[in-house]
């Protein structure tokens, strides 16, 4: 698909993957539309790349069509990637062996899967009435899962079951939007240098590293941008999840 021209709309737009993902856009002539919370950089990264900044919690109806109209204002609404998450542990047990609060697994629930449909659901209403290219294509949404919806470790059961939402809601939603011409794909990374690892000591990151195959490194936010644009540049890949990983199978813990 034609990136020139098009508009973009980011989520977790302000750091990490999304960030990286909005740089590489907007330096292929997208219009970047970064959405992030209010307390967010997003002004900030927004500046940095010459896009714009849509305050917004993506569970949130109002604010994400909000930002959904300021993306399609002055050019096509075209790209969408998902990459707002959070990823804090959560397990069924506490140490003494009680239950857990059942508020910690609905939030991330919440927020890694239902935002994450929240913004397709906003989105594609929008790109659905958008005029098609030559080729008949509408546009792209590419969503963040992650490794750990395939081997989640001790103390991700919220975490892989979001993640493990996202990639399931794939296939499905990619066959339905398919009649307007528009692709669903999803990335799954790996170990990523994301802000909260790169806030680990340096041993920790080497030793976070070296558990990966090949390369023996973390992986880079600038790889997970590569892959979204191979995506959008791909008219015939949809539907599908792709490891970013190095090959890691991740450990009980």
């Amino acid at each position: 698909m034609q990136l020139s021209g098009a508009s973009a709309l980011i989520t977790g737009g302000a750091s990490g993957l999304g960030f990286a993902t909005a740089t590489r856009l907007a330096a292929a002539g997208v219009a970047v539309t970064i959405v992030d919370l209010a307390s967010s950089a997003g002004d900030e990264a927004a500046a940095q790349i010459g896009g714009i900044f849509a305050p917004a919690d993506v569970t949130d109806v109002d604010q994400v069509a909000a930002a959904v109209a300021t993306a399609s204002s002055d050019a096509p609404l075209r790209i969408v990637v998902n990459c707002a998450g959070i990823a804090p542990p959560a397990k069924v047990l506490d140490r003494e062996g009680n239950p857990t609060s059942l508020a910690d697994f609905e939030r991330i629930i919440r927020i890694n899967l239902v935002g994450t449909f929240n913004v397709i659901s906003q989105a594609s209403a929008v790109m659905a009435r958008t005029e098609p290219t030559a080729s008949g294509d509408r546009g792209v949404i590419i969503n963040t899962a992650s490794v750990a919806a395939f081997d989640g470790q001790i103390g991700q059961p919220a975490y892989s079951a979001s993640k493990g939402g996202v990639h399931a809601m794939t296939l499905p939603i990619a066959r339905e939007l398919a009649r307007y011409g528009i692709r669903v794909n999803t990335i799954a990374p790996g170990i990523m240098e994301t802000p909260m690892l790169m806030g680990l000591p340096q041993a920790a990151q080497d030793s976070l590293g070296q558990q990966v195959p090949y390369p023996q490194r973390l992986g880079r936010p600038d790889e997970y941008a590569r892959l979204a644009a191979s995506i959008i540049d791909n008219d015939y890949l949809n539907g599908e999840t792709i490891r970013l990983d190095g090959a890691i199978r991740m450990a009980p813990k």
